[in-house]
This record gives C-alpha cells, structure tokens and sequence, in this order.
C-alpha cells in the first residue's frame, strides 16, 4: 500500500529529520550530488554511538569504496567542522580507520600521539564480497547506511538478494535497525526500486516523501526525494553548458542520455518482425522497420497486452523455459536473435523518448551480467 504525499520545506542543507519522522524501517533518499545526503546518515549513525553505544554499518558495492582515502576520509567532514569534539565533549576530535572499521580517537598534536577509541563505532561492508560476512555477528548495530545504491554503471548479478542476504547476517533477528539508502539522480530504472516495489518512484517530484506499507510484519519504506537545496549555488556556473543531464547535479533532476528517435515516419506494412522487452514491470516493443532503404529497429512503450505470449520473441530477465523468452537482448544464439542484435552492433536503433533509450541501456547492463542464475 502507497500513501501520498508529504511536502517538504526546502532546507538550506539536507537534513534527516522529515524522513526520521515517517519512522520508517527503510529511509530510501535520493537527490542532487553534494547535498548533504551522507553526511546527514553517518551523523545519525554517529550522535546514536555516543548516546546509546550502538553501532553503524556503512555500505558499498565494491571493495575499491573501502580502501585507501576513500574510507579513511569517509568522516572527514565531521571531524572537520569540529561535530566529533563537540559530541563527546572534547574526548575524542578524529575518526581512525583501520580493517574496515572505524573508530573514535584523540588526537594529541603536541605529543604527536593518536588514542583510538578500543571499540568501532562502524564496520564497512562491500557487496561484492557479502559471502564473506555470513559467520559474522553484529548484534550492536542498529544503523546501517548503504550509499551510492544507484548507478548507471554495472549492478552486481541478482544484487538485490546480496544486499537481502547482507542485511540478513547484520540484522539476524532483531527488528530495532534503521535501514538507510543514499543515492544521486542518475539511475531513475534502478533494479532496487521494482525489487522494492515502489512503483511511484518514476512519478515523484522534488521534495516529497512517499510512505510504503508492506506485509503482515508492517514493514514500512520511506522514499524521498530531496528538495534543491539551494537554487541558485555559487557552484553552479562550473556547470553552466548545454547539457541536460548537468541538471542532476545544480538541481537534482534524473540523468537521462539523448537516444535518437525514429527517424522516419513508417506504415504497419513497413514493420517486418516484432519482438518484445520485458523489464522493470515494463513491456517494450520493438519494431524492425524497412522504409525504401532505410532498414532499423524502433523501441517504443507497449501499452496493449502481448497478443502471442507462446510464439511472440520476448526478452526478459525471469528464467522462462517457453523457447521464445530469451534474457539476453544481444544474444546470436538463433538467427532472429542474430538479426535483432545486428542492429545494436551498427548502430541502427532508434527509441520513442530517451527515457525508453534509459529503460533498454539499462535492460542491456543487466543481461549481460546474469550468466549464472543464483538460486533465491
């Protein structure tokens, strides 16, 4: 079940507390770059160390997240501005990394001497390596904080159930843990957002929280969409040409790639063979046209039911034992896969909007990443 829709004020810098508010289990957040976003999470995962003792988790999808600059300056900011000194009341003034742990710590500048804090108030995990985690226990962490959940790169094979099975050796049987998601507006066909469930994602605009209610348990997801937080930053003539997907960055709107659209107009009996993509709850159609000499493949959305599921070509990413379904979309395994994927290879394939060019890119990373079916 969906609720709609809590309008939030504009803040000056973002801050967790419209969405604390929703005490959700989930607190899935995304937006602009540079917004705040983490920083916002690991104060929360921070302030709660120092009240209560409990711990944080923080997240990544690959090993490279956690190595080097990028984890030991992960807390950077905090110890920067002086929010560390402040919390503990001038016990600790840095954050220590060490094996994937971070750790409270005083730093004497005159005796050049650091004393780390003997306990971590946050451990780093990576997707890529979650196997390794299962024999562990962290019976004190009630924070965790995935960041950077979206991308247009590459998702890891089947990667929702890694990160599932993550929260799983982490959570085990509690039910007192705040789950956070961070991510920017580049990705708006995330596989997380339909493995979720949450439908209405597509259809949000800036500023406002969407409530999700799920199962007998009463889980609930909170999804924001972060407000601008300034209008008009000093930041943003560095980003001043005439590129839209700039705006993801000065204004936090979704990424999207210019996709060429159809070149021609074309008649039914143009159409020479149709075939299907499902993703995403989402069902394409693609046409391969000939017009005079002109020859290419035209993606559009496809509004009307399949009118022959047992004879039609469907690509899609469910395992389907029918002959027709196939997974991947550049597959040569027959003749008609070879002739479908012929035109992706010189370039001939034309969408109805680009955001069908993002649905199909983004059909295209994942197929191409499912070689071996993980049993769920």
């Amino acid at each position: 079940m969906t609720t709609r829709k809590t309008k939030t004020d504009k803040p000056k810098f973002y801050d967790l507390k419209a969405i604390l508010s929703k005490n959700a289990d989930y607190n899935v957040i995304f937006g602009e770059r540079s917004n705040g976003k983490t920083y916002a999470a690991l104060k929360y995962g921070l302030e709660n160390y120092i009240k209560t003792g409990k711990q944080m988790a923080y997240i990544r999808r690959w090993r490279e997240d956690l190595r080097g600059k990028r984890a030991e300056s992960l807390f950077a900011n905090h110890v920067a501005n002086g929010l560390i000194e402040e919390l503990t009341e001038g016990k600790f003034n840095e954050v220590f990394y060490m094996s994937n742990k971070w750790f409270l710590s005083y730093y004497d500048a005159e005796k050049n001497k650091r004393t780390p804090d003997p306990t971590p108030f946050c451990f780093g995990f990576c997707l890529s390596e979650q196997e390794h985690e299962k024999s562990s226990s962290y019976p004190n962490v009630t924070t965790i904080v995935f960041d950077e959940f979206l991308t247009r790169r590459y998702y890891l094979p089947d990667e929702f159930m890694l990160f599932m099975n993550l929260l799983s050796t982490i959570i085990r049987q509690r039910n007192d843990v705040k789950v956070f998601m961070l991510g920017n507006t580049v990705n708006k066909f995330c596989p997380y957002f339909t493995e979720m469930g949450l439908k209405q994602v597509p259809f949000m605009e800036q500023g406002t929280i969407d409530i999700y209610r799920f199962g007998e348990h009463g889980a609930i997801v909170a999804v924001e969409y972060c407000s601008t937080i300034v209008q008009h930053k000093a930041s943003n003539k560095y980003f001043c040409f005439d590129n839209q997907n700039l705006q993801m960055i000065t204004g936090g709107k979704w990424e999207l790639a210019v996709y060429p659209h159809l070149p021609c107009k074309y008649k039914p009996q143009d159409v020479l063979f149709v075939y299907y993509i499902k993703f995403n709850d989402v069902v394409l159609q693609g046409n391969i046209i000939q017009v005079g000499n002109e020859c290419f493949t035209y993606i559009h959305a496809k509004t009307t039911p399949i009118k022959d599921e047992e004879n039609s070509l469907i690509y899609s990413l469910e395992m389907n034992g029918k002959p027709n379904y196939k997974r991947k979309l550049l597959s040569t395994a027959s003749y008609v896969e070879q002739q479908v994927a012929r035109f992706f290879a010189i370039d001939k394939v034309f969408y109805q909007d680009n955001e069908i060019g993002e649905i199909v890119r983004n059909y295209l990373i994942t197929s191409a990443k499912t070689n071996i079916v993980s049993l769920k």
